[in-house]
This record gives C-alpha cells, sequence and structure tokens, in this order.
C-alpha cells in the first residue's frame, strides 16, 4: 500500500491517511480484510509520529471502515457498499457542478447542457 502525503498541505497529515486509504477502498486498492500497514511502520515510512498513525486508524474505526484486533493489526472492514457509493456520488456531484458553472459562463442554457449531456451519454 502507497500513501503520499504532503506536509505543506493545509489538510492535516492524518486526514491526509484517511482520506487516501478512503480513496484505496473506494477504487478496489483496499477490500475488506485486507491488513493496514502496523502503526509503527506506517510512521516510519512517512517519517510521522506513530500517534498521527493512530489518530487516522483510529478516526477510520469511527467511520466503520477498518477495525483493530489488538495484537493482530488493523484490518479493512469496509464492505460497506452504501459508503463507499454516496463518497462516489459526491465526486460526481462535485465534477457536474463543476461542469455547470462552466457551461454558464460559455452561456448554454440548462436545456443545451442537457441535450449536450444526453448526446454525449449515448454511448454508455
Amino acid at each position: 500500500m502507497r500513501l503520499m502525503i504532503s506536509t505543506t498541505s493545509m489538510v492535516p497529515i492524518y486526514e491526509q491517511i484517511i482520506n487516501a486509504i478512503r480513496a484505496q477502498i473506494i477504487s478496489g486498492e483496499l477490500k475488506k480484510g485486507d491488513i493496514l500497514p502496523s502503526v509503527r511502520s506506517l510512521s516510519k515510512d512517512l517519517k510521522i509520529s506513530a500517534l498521527t498513525v493512530k489518530k487516522a486508524y483510529d478516526c477510520l474505526e469511527e467511520e466503520g471502515l477498518a477495525e483493530t484486533v489488538h495484537g493482530k493489526g488493523t484490518y479493512i472492514t469496509a464492505e460497506n457498499s452504501a459508503l463507499l457509493e454516496e463518497e462516489q456520488r459526491v465526486e460526481i456531484e462535485k465534477d457536474l457542478e463543476k461542469l455547470i458553472t462552466k457551461a454558464r459562463q460559455f452561456g448554454f442554457s440548462k436545456e443545451e447542457l442537457q441535450e449536450l449531456f444526453e448526446l454525449v451519454s449515448e454511448d454508455f
């Protein structure tokens, strides 16, 4: 499992870890039953505090995405398709909002945009 974090980002490191793991669950890279790196291992790899990794893992547990079995590790528990579908829906909505904003800037009417959407989506 590869995680990329930015120490210059305004997003706290533990949130970056959560977001990266959540994204890997949504994409299917991480599946139910997969084990996450140990807190010590991940903190060493990312050169960050073990407490930061622990906080991220605790938050993943609170969200129902992971479960820690003491002495064995932290496992992905998310087969929560409703949660994953909602995450995907939110991402699509954001992209559509950007598209609508751009279409308005170009002077497209709602009807023209709907017509264009139907034309493009015919291939689906």
